[in-house]
């Protein structure tokens, strides 16, 4: 393997004054296939990647996640190291994500920025919601991962091209990870430097709306791997909101013998419903558990025969 087999994908969104300096530090590594995915940019974004040596593509539509996905095929590079274009990850810390994949250790390798969280990189409002979404993925998919949004990861082609891959806005680095759990890939989580972003740069995130629908995609996604927990959550609520309503009908026929017929079937209704999420979840989880395990073995003869 030499770095002629890496190719640095970075996409792009009005980085004019972060971009060259990021595609400078890779070839000075000696990385000759850098590609950079545009999403439009209003600015000089592309001119200065292309003078600095990359090559530019713009994708044909719009979000993160769709020229993401755009780029992978594109890509004919055995390994790729995908890092955000607005200076905040260090190139220079690339090794550590690109070892453990080149070393036949993971298939799929994420930079952990809270491993090195230089001060004012991420905001309370963000830091905080980051940590709420990683808490949230653990608690569903029982993964020891701590910073499944992090946009600096290493991969193998092979285990690209086994991810089906839909979301094209910020969620891309969520549905990547819940994915990449789900096909059964080997993942590793290393500790990497996060920093404040280059003058000049902004963040296109919104932490209200992007993060409710991070947290929505993770949910969304718990239907095929962790059922249990996915229909679960609608029976309890379902089962809730019958014994709510069905403890005021008891009260209330208790204390002042009113009768509320209505309300009385819609507390049954409520609960049945409830219980039949439950049991659906149940066998769900059954169902996941051997799909997810015949998936490992045929992954494993895979990579056994190459």
């Amino acid at each position: 393997m030499t770095l002629k087999d890496v190719c640095i994908l970075i996409p792009t969104l009005n980085e004019e004054d972060a971009i060259a300096e990021v595609i400078d530090e890779f070839r000075a590594m000696g990385f000759e296939d850098i590609l950079v995915i545009d999403g439009h940019s209003c600015d000089r974004t592309r001119e200065r990647a292309r003078a600095a040596g990359a090559r530019v593509a713009v994708q044909s539509g719009k979000g993160k996640g769709q020229a993401l996905n755009e780029a992978f095929d594109l890509i004919e590079s055995d390994y790729i190291v995908m890092i955000d274009g607005d200076g905040t990850y260090l190139p220079s810390e690339v090794h550590l994500l690109l070892d453990p994949v080149l070393g036949g250790k993971a298939d799929h390798v994420m930079g952990n920025r809270f491993g090195n969280l230089q001060k004012g990189a991420l905001t309370r409002l963000n830091s905080v919601g980051n940590k709420l979404i990683n808490f949230f993925f653990r608690l569903i998919y029982d993964v020891p991962l701590n910073d499944i949004l992090t946009g600096y990861r290493a991969f193998t082609r092979e285990s690209v091209s086994r991810l089906d891959l839909s979301m094209t806005g910020f969620e891309i680095e969520t549905e990547m990870t819940v994915d990449s759990v789900k096909k059964g890939l080997n993942i590793a989580e290393v500790p990497i430097t996060y920093q404040s972003r280059s003058r000049g740069t902004r963040t296109k995130l919104n932490p209200f709306m992007d993060g409710a629908r991070i947290i929505v995609t993770i949910y969304r996604m718990a239907k095929t791997h962790n059922p249990l927990f996915y229909f679960g959550l609608m029976g309890s609520f379902f089962g809730a909101a019958g014994f709510v309503i069905g403890l005021y009908v008891a009260i209330e026929w208790l204390t002042t013998r009113t009768e509320h017929i209505p309300l009385t079937i819609l507390t049954a209704l409520l609960i049945i419903v409830g219980f039949q999420l439950f049991f659906m979840g149940i066998l769900g989880d059954a169902v996941a558990s051997m799909h997810q395990e015949v998936l490992r073995e045929i992954y494993k003869n895979q990579k056994k025969k190459n």
